[in-house]
């Protein structure tokens, strides 16, 4: 029988870090770098970069919560990069590199916020989470040379 599988789709800057975090934890089946929440069908990576599209460079985890669950993905999301960078992450600047939760359903909408304000209420920010936390749309997996890219290649950052 085959284990059950959910889905979960991050934005955190740069998609090549991203993946690497979530590719790595035990519970993880599979790691898609893609584009989500913009309006062209299909984007290439040069539209996406061009800022013009409105997708985000994301990620979708495929995870058994058997194993792990989207609360601990969460919470390895919240530590990965910097939440109250607005369209940014370090030298990568956009609304393409924007920090984003994209919920697939209401238990993960639910879950999201309650990490968001969880997070907002701990004081480990000084400045406010600019996190978004939206309605998953289409997900567009990313050219071939993207997908597990510091696996390949060792280059840890964009």
């Amino acid at each position: 029988m085959e284990a059950k599988k959910e889905s979960a789709i991050f934005a955190a800057g740069c998609f090549w870090g991203v993946e690497e975090a979530f590719r790595t934890l035990k519970g993880v089946v599979e790691t898609t770098a893609g584009y989500t929440g913009g309006s062209l069908k299909n984007p290439s990576y040069g539209q996406v970069c061009s800022g013009k599209t409105g997708h985000a460079e994301a990620v979708k985890v495929s995870f058994n919560p058997a194993i792990i669950s989207y609360k601990e993905l969460l919470e390895v999301f919240w530590s990965i990069h910097d939440p109250t960078q607005k369209d940014m992450q370090g030298p990568d600047v956009g609304r393409q590199y924007h920090s984003a939760i994209f919920y697939i359903n209401e238990s993960q909408r639910k879950e999201a916020l309650a990490s968001l304000k969880a997070l907002e209420n701990s004081g480990k920010f000084s400045k406010p989470i600019a996190t978004e936390i939206s309605k998953a749309s289409e997900f567009y997996p990313a050219e071939e040379y993207h997908q597990k890219y510091v696996q390949k290649t060792g280059i840890k950052v964009c």
